[in-house]
């Protein structure tokens, strides 16, 4: 099966919502760095930090990305892909940073037929059933 990177498409959310917990103190801080015009709000001024700190650990990451073999980026497992490989015989062990797209037309038998191991760091997006189908297989 290619190995295939798509772009973003209109389904697909540029961006993860996460929370988190800050202390009154940081938080006060970055209000204050907000209302000061260095940031225009919380979440650009916690977005920044994120990215410098990544930047700071790129060498780090990339090491780890290709000791541990995964796609970094987008990928799509279409309906198509995956009968291609299950009228092959074949399996998938799927490693991804980033976001991992199980088509919404994949069924459960399909997936298990077909997927081995799926490991996602970042975000993976599948039905219900699909993500159920595989949890035993999720690392």
């Amino acid at each position: 099966m290619p190995r295939t990177v798509v772009p973003l498409f209109p389904a697909a959310p540029e961006t993860e919502k996460i929370t988190i917990n800050l202390g009154h103190v940081d938080l006060g801080k970055i209000d204050l760095l907000v209302r000061e015009g260095f940031y225009t709000n919380r979440s650009d001024m916690i977005r920044t930090a994120i990215r410098a700190l990544l930047d700071r650990h790129q060498a780090d990451t990339t090491v780890v990305q290709t000791k541990h073999s995964f796609d970094m980026g987008i990928r799509l497992f279409s309906r198509s892909d995956l009968e291609e490989l299950r009228d092959r015989g074949e399996q998938l062990d799927i490693k991804v940073l980033g976001l991992a797209i199980i088509a919404s037309d994949v069924e459960p038998d399909l997936a298990r037929a077909t997927i081995a191991r799926l490991t996602v760091l970042g975000t993976l997006q599948a039905s219900r059933d699909v993500k159920q189908a595989l949890a035993d297989r999720m690392g």
